[in-house]
């Protein structure tokens, strides 16, 4: 009887010595050796970008000439002052227009410059003189008599940082004056609220100006498609065109994005629609309702935009086919349009070029044909340049602004770019680890590892930085700051790892483990269930006895 009550005391130990192994010990290993690793994120953080609170401050640096201001009106003159301007553009994004003025006597050197015969040789003697900064201006205010501007010009806008202006006369407060032409200057060269809410909106809106979003690059394509090649032996030299007008351009874009050109020559290819004739003028006609018939069937040929990594500006010039010529492009009014060409938003434009068609006795098919490129890349530079957002705004009737010359940009046209692309930047960023956010928390399985973590540490605290940055004035860095956040933010969105594919669901982790605890759980369990029920019974038996 002995022996027996040692058996089953040394069999209730040994059951419960396994069910407190599996359950001490088993059952918190397998739960962290099965348990999805994931770091912490900053939430606080990518919260805080979502309300899109900007401040754009603007250096600005008023130097009087000689004899623009008085002798107390020049005593008088404060060193700086701050005008504000707060713009809700909707419940979650507000922007705080600060423009710093500071205002001085200009130097020997500066006066100097201002004497030369023509506001052009001013501007160009002037622009070594200044700090050249991103996002900051120089005005220049000059006596009213001063001979430097033409007659009939208040405001000199040039291609640089800087604009001379012609001092008013009047019996008021001449500062006040200044300060208030000097915020239409800035309004001309700097940001507008309207450029702001197009880089915050999300949706395409329909004026025909609005540019490509912002991205780390950009490959642009000039396509020449000859349908015709039997009639039209077509030659255009398109790596001398690119050198001469397109790359300046691109090189002063070269802290935007990088940039890949290349070229191709389509046979065969027609646009899609049949011109309507016109007898009156013996012409071909593309009326403006049908010309968004004509990219799709041109863009199945072009074989750009399904390997590129990076957004594609495609820039097609159209020789007719013979038995189409000439073919003009007529705008919605049913005027000729003056450069027979159109351009598509986020996509690029089209240009119809066309030949002088001899007389048929006189014709030797194929007709040589040598493209004018001067006229060709003059409006497929305008058009890039609008496919960018960059456009010269409504300006009162004395403002001058010079045209941007071979480089196709103004050093100020440059700032007011990267004004808007590091507000999109921003509101990208946000919009991205928002949506990452959300997606983390709705799906607990997903592995976040700690290189994923980092990215998005590094795009929050970028994001912040050029916040600050753009409220001190600082676009170079504010931009170079808001490109790193996107790239960290891109990285961090679209890393591998996060394929909650990968990984089971805790239903399947479930099914999967079970069948191989359920053999081992069930002894374990029926063992503890009748070493339970025996010690029922046995508190029971002394009180029987008793």
């Amino acid at each position: 009887m002995a022996a027996d009550e040692a058996e089953k005391a040394r069999g209730t130990r040994a059951a419960l010595s396994f069910a407190a192994v599996a359950l001490a010990l088993g059952l918190p290993l397998w739960w962290k050796t099965t348990e999805t690793y994931r770091a912490s994120l900053p939430y606080g953080g990518i919260s805080a970008l979502g309300s899109l609170r900007f401040q754009l401050t603007v250096p600005i640096s008023v130097v009087f000439a000689k004899g623009a201001l008085s002798g107390a009106q020049q005593r008088r003159l404060p060193f700086s002052d701050t005008k504000e301007e707060e713009n809700l553009l909707n419940s979650k994004a507000s922007v705080t227009s600060c423009y710093v003025m500071t205002y001085r006597s200009a130097t020997v050197t500066e006066q100097a410059a201002l004497a030369v015969a023509t506001v052009e040789e001013a501007d160009v003697a002037l622009h070594p003189l200044q700090e050249d900064l991103l996002g900051a201006l120089t005005v220049y205010v000059i006596p009213e008599t001063s001979p430097l501007l033409p007659q009939g010009v208040g405001v000199y806008v040039g291609n640089h940082r800087s604009a001379v202006m012609r001092c008013m006369p009047g019996s008021g407060d001449v500062l006040a004056a200044v300060s208030a032409r000097v915020q239409q200057i800035v309004q001309a060269m700097s940001f507008t609220i309207d450029s702001i809410a197009t880089a915050l909106s999300d949706r395409m809106p329909t004026d025909t100006r609005h540019p490509f979003k912002s991205s780390l690059g950009y490959e642009i394509t000039f396509s020449l498609l000859n349908p015709d090649p039997k009639s039209h032996d077509v030659h255009w030299d398109i790596e001398a065109a690119v050198s001469s007008y397109v790359q300046p351009f691109l090189n002063k874009l070269g802290s935007v994005a990088n940039f890949s050109v290349d070229s191709q020559i389509l046979y065969y290819a027609v646009l899609g629609v049949s011109p309507r004739f016109d007898k009156a003028s013996s012409s071909f006609i593309l009326s403006a309702h049908s010309l968004p018939h004509v990219i799709n069937p041109v863009e199945a040929r072009l074989g750009s935009s399904a390997t590129s990594l990076y957004p594609v500006l495609n820039f097609l010039l159209y020789v007719p086919e013979r038995v189409h010529s000439p073919l003009y492009i007529q705008d919605k009014d049913g005027a000729p349009v003056g450069t027979n060409a159109f351009h598509s938003p986020r996509w690029g434009g089209i240009m119809v070029y066309n030949i002088d068609q001899p007389a048929p006795e006189k014709a030797s098919l194929p007709l040589r044909v040598d493209v004018d490129m001067v006229q060709v890349m003059e409006v497929f530079l305008a058009q890039l340049r609008l496919l960018f957002g960059i456009s010269r705004e409504s300006l009162p009737e004395d403002f001058l602004l010079v045209s941007p010359g071979s480089e196709g940009l103004a050093d100020w046209e440059l700032d007011r770019l990267l004004w808007t692309r590091t507000i999109e930047n921003i509101a990208t960023v946000s919009t991205t680890l928002t949506s990452l956010a959300q997606l983390l928390d709705k799906i607990g399985n997903i592995v976040i590892k700690d290189d994923v973590a980092s990215e998005v540490y590094r795009a929050v605290a970028s994001a912040q930085i050029a916040l600050l940055e753009l409220a001190s004035g600082h676009l170079g860095t504010a931009f170079q700051a808001s490109k790193e956040a996107v790239t960290s933010s891109e990285r961090a969105f679209f890393d591998p790892s996060l394929l909650h594919l990968l990984y089971f669901p805790d239903d399947q982790k479930f099914a999967i483990y079970i069948p191989l605890f359920l053999p081992m759980a069930v002894p374990i369990l029926l063992s503890l269930v009748k070493i339970l029920r025996e010690a029922t019974q046995s508190k029971k038996e002394p009180m029987k006895t008793d």
